[in-house]
């Protein structure tokens, strides 16, 4: 499957991907992806993941899980 990402969602992806099942936080994610000097907030990876998600399509959207109150994690499908 080919995806057509922009270079942070790609980012976002790989990142989760290469720590499946483990729970980041906006706050990580915004430091890891976008980087320390990013100003910005947690609604950034909201959007992101959103969007991500959309990409994926209906067989990989559910892949990338929400954590309420903490964040996501990567689940891949069994």
């Amino acid at each position: 499957m080919l995806l057509d990402l922009t270079y942070l969602e790609f980012e976002l992806l790989a990142h989760l991907t290469e720590h499946p099942h483990r729970v980041h936080t906006r706050d990580q994610l915004v430091h890891t992806v976008w980087g320390y000097g990013h100003v910005g907030d947690g609604r950034t990876v909201d959007v992101h993941v959103a969007r991500l998600r959309r990409k994926l399509g209906a067989a990989y959207r559910d892949t990338i899980v929400t954590v309420r109150r903490v964040g996501y994690k990567y689940a891949p499908v069994a």
